[in-house]
């Protein structure tokens, strides 16, 4: 008889840490998963850390933020469903509420000089992050070209086929799975040692037994039944219905409400890698096709996007609040409510997904994880990440670091400021890890004090 597992952690105590965890996770993925391994396997002790590093092992290969992804599996471990719904949805609602505020200012202030002062500083430091995303994710997944030339051949030709040949994204994606599944069969050694995404092994020594501990059973609720995950893709399929049936009986399919909500559904499916890979899909859509906003605008959501908690995932907030403005869905006599609502209906959409991949295929996804077939694919897309998220990086230091329309020589259109600033923040993030708040903090400071001496 299968003993069921007897939570010892109380909800009230779970929904206090959930919502603490909405506001105090900076630092991106790497930096939140820090944070909720320090607390529930050091600390509380809630979840071991044997399965912390499953858990987590299971939110990488699925698309979409881990970290959220990670609470969502670890509330859903301790209190079933409802657990891990409070968990995912306390990670963003606070994001979510600053960045409208945040949004509102940029719209409607962004050129007081310094508030633009402050983001002309930001800017350069979110190129040198995004430079430190290759380093970090490249690193882990390339290995070296003469043990994973295949790996390192996908990663290149991402890269050129983005940035040079300005392929969709998806086309890359789809690309390289195949790749992946062809490598399995033919070459399986350079894809057999997937990068792993893990914490460092702390030595806790004589500690407690935590509440799910490594020999603890699986509980009921997360063994795999054909029925729940029935049960669970049909309340997603409604849950994903009803708001596209009432967005299109009020705007239509061409609506801006509509095409956010059909866009970033797509995205948040497309997000192996994390938000750095998807945000070329999301320029390339945002930007150049719907026009939703201007290729600056989307460097000063991303600049505000890193100083907020919570996924960075969540600029597609911005993206839509501002595009929302710009399209006045509700009309000009009400900007603000039809940003708020564009902001809102496009958070639901991109996150909805999330949840859907940890409640319907945890259990299906751990009966695979082992399996080359499997990983591989997933291997070979995260080689193709580094390629595109080098692309993303070339784009933003280009943009920060040529002036437009200033002079007729390159040189005079160098801004120098902010190729020193890019600089030395990725200095400071690769070579001294220094963190990305303290980064981007010291980065926008100067820039109000350069802005303040030369104008």
């Amino acid at each position: 008889m299968h003993s069921k597992l007897q939570p010892t952690v109380p909800f009230s105590e779970a929904l206090k840490f959930w919502f603490k965890l909405g506001f105090i996770s900076f630092g991106g993925p790497a930096g939140q998963i820090a944070i909720m391994h320090k607390e529930l396997v050091e600390e509380k002790r809630w979840i071991s850390e044997k399965r912390f590093l499953h858990a987590l092992n299971y939110c990488m290969v699925l698309p979409g933020p881990e970290a959220q992804q990670l609470a969502i599996y670890i509330g859903w471990l301790l209190h079933r469903t409802w657990g891990g719904v409070v968990a995912g949805v306390l990670f963003v609602l606070p994001s979510l509420f600053i960045l409208m505020g945040l949004s509102y200012v940029y719209v409607v202030f962004g050129n007081v000089p310094w508030v633009a002062a402050l983001l002309y500083g930001i800017k350069p430091a979110v190129a040198a992050i995004v430079v430190q995303a290759v380093h970090r994710i490249g690193s882990k997944t390339l290995k070296t070209p003469t043990t994973a030339p295949l790996l390192w051949a996908v990663a290149v030709l991402s890269f050129f086929s983005l940035y040079f040949l300005q392929l969709p994204f998806p086309v890359i994606v789809i690309s390289a799975a195949l790749i992946g599944v062809l490598g399995a069969k033919f070459v399986p050694k350079q894809f057999s040692s997937a990068a792993g995404h893990g914490t460092k092994k702390s030595d806790l020594g004589a500690v407690k037994p935590a509440v799910i501990d490594d020999n603890t059973p699986t509980p009921e609720h997360a063994l795999f039944k054909k029925s729940r995950l029935a049960t669970v893709i049909l309340v997603g399929a409604v849950l994903w219905l009803v708001p596209m049936a009432i967005l299109m009986a009020y705007q239509g399919w061409h609506g801006a409400l509509t095409q956010m909500a059909w866009f970033f559904t797509k995205a948040a499916l497309l997000t192996f890698g994390g938000a750095y890979a998807v945000l070329p899909y999301v320029y390339q859509g945002a930007v150049e096709q719907f026009t939703w906003l201007s290729g600056a605008q989307m460097i000063d959501g991303l600049a505000l996007g890193e100083t907020t908690p919570g996924p960075l995932i969540m600029v597609v907030a911005f993206v839509a609040f501002v595009g929302g403005w710009a399209k006045q869905v509700l009309g000009p006599d009400s900007l603000f409510l039809g940003a708020a609502l564009a902001a809102t209906v496009v958070t639901w959409f991109t996150f909805l997904p999330s949840f859907l991949f940890i409640l319907a295929g945890g259990p299906l996804v751990e009966t695979t994880h082992n399996n080359l077939k499997f990983t591989a694919p997933l291997t070979a897309i995260t080689a193709a990440v580094v390629g595109v998220i080098a692309s993303l990086a070339l784009f933003f230091i280009a943009h920060i670091a040529i002036k437009p329309d200033v002079g007729n020589s390159l040189f005079a259109r160098l801004d120098y400021f902010s190729i020193v600033v890019a600089l030395v923040a990725a200095v400071a993030l690769i070579r001294f890890k220094i963190g990305v708040i303290p980064v981007l903090f010291a980065s926008a400071l100067c820039g109000l004090l350069w802005r303040s001496l030369t104008t």
